[in-house]
């Protein structure tokens, strides 16, 4: 039971994200669905992620949480899907614009969307800058090549990507048409497709009105 992988979600959640991971890695995993207000908090979920917050996995007795973590786990466990660049050379942008999208990236959104605008004299102590620096330089990043990473598809577009999707979709991001064109070049992909008919089919369905 320990090599089993279990994916423990909620299909309102960057659960997504990992889902598509999964799906590309063609893994076989069973999906254990947590909700907000009561499983996600309960002592039992707890004891495997104490932020109480999905998504998480586990795998050969151990708990990997947080996306980008997952993402770069499953890309080295499972090798045969090439998610993750063969050679040191090669994973220089790969573990850049992973870390780049988990870190000052996420930080500039968030902050942003709650409102929050650092000085000048604060942002040069945050990661990101300023909300505009990080937008600018992720729109560099994937204006550079096919894919975040280089012209192959890697682990990484699926953090990068699932980032943008969201974001864009939200208004966390903007609507830049180099976004655009790279995102619906990642939609297009079978195993994206697929994690989205699965994640959509475990929504909560709203009883019709009386």
């Amino acid at each position: 039971m320990a090599d089993k992988l279990v994916f423990y979600t909620n299909p309102m959640s960057r659960g997504r994200v990992a889902r598509w991971m999964l799906e590309e890695v063609g893994a076989e995993y069973e999906t254990v669905l947590l909700g907000y207000a009561d499983t996600m908090k309960g002592a039992e979920y707890l004891a495997i992620n104490p932020m109480g917050k999905v998504p998480a996995i586990a795998h050969h007795g151990k708990v990997v949480t947080e996306c980008a973590a997952i993402c770069a786990y499953l890309a080295d466990v499972f090798p045969d899907a090439g998610l993750a660049p063969e050679t040191l050379a090669e994973r220089a942008d790969y573990y850049r614009w992973l870390f780049f999208a988990a870190g000052p990236l996420e930080q500039a959104v968030t902050n942003n969307h709650a409102g929050f605008m650092p000085s000048a004299e604060q942002g040069r102590t945050f990661g990101y800058g300023s909300y505009e620096q990080a937008v600018d330089t992720l729109e560099k990043a994937v204006s550079a090549h096919r894919h975040i990473a280089g012209d192959r598809f890697t682990a990484a577009d699926v953090y990068v990507g699932s980032a943008l999707m969201w974001g864009t979709q939200f208004g966390t991001l903007p609507k830049r048409n180099v976004f655009l064109d790279y995102i619906g070049r990642l939609a297009a992909r079978d195993a994206y497709i697929r994690a989205n008919e699965m994640d959509d089919a475990l929504m909560p369905t709203q009883a019709p009105a009386a």
